[in-house]
């Protein structure tokens, strides 16, 4: 392992957030920064055999635990399951679906209004505002964040099942 993989891996050891190219610019320096992307893979061809792994996180990268150790995890660290209600995961999938999409949209699928749910999933990080629609009125523009990533554990948002991959479990489901 080389100098460079043992300085990113103790920043991955001690990062809550997903590391990206800029946190190792403001480490290493402009000139010497070495390509994250590049070390991520190098390292994780070395933890194959380990318990953890480097995973893309959004636009950054973050150490995790691989699936198997998370039952022995989880009776030393009770997991902070992120409780969502049914209209949230609803506004949750039409925003992450949709977006950038305004509450006006989102209320138009759901038929019922969505203030409040869209205040606490903004509070919990999982949507961020994107910016205005340039229709009349303006309305503001919600998309999914990193969290909303990390939360779901997936890199990104092509990682989520198509519509059609929905409508087939649904109906599977209905089957049995």
């Amino acid at each position: 392992m080389t100098k460079n993989q043992q300085i990113i891996e103790s920043l991955f050891f001690v990062s809550t957030v997903p590391l990206v190219q800029s946190d190792i610019i403001k480490v290493f320096g402009n000139e010497n920064a070495p390509n994250l992307k590049d070390e991520v893979s190098k390292l994780n061809l070395l933890y194959e055999k380990n318990s953890f792994f480097i995973k893309q996180i959004g636009e950054g990268y973050m150490m995790v635990s691989k699936k198997d150790y998370e039952p022995f995890i989880s009776k030393l660290i009770p997991s902070k399951k992120l409780m969502l209600s049914n209209a949230a995961l609803e506004v949750l999938a039409i925003i992450a679906y949709k977006q950038p999409t305004s509450r006006i949209d989102i209320e138009s699928i759901r038929g019922v209004d969505c203030k409040g749910v869209i205040k606490n999933l903004l509070l919990k990080k999982l949507i961020k505002i994107q910016g205005r629609d340039v229709s009349l009125g303006k309305a503001l523009l919600y998309k999914t964040t990193d969290d909303y990533l990390k939360h779901f554990g997936i890199s990104n948002l092509n990682e989520m099942p198509t519509p059609e991959e929905v409508s087939e479990l649904v109906e599977s489901e209905k089957l049995s």
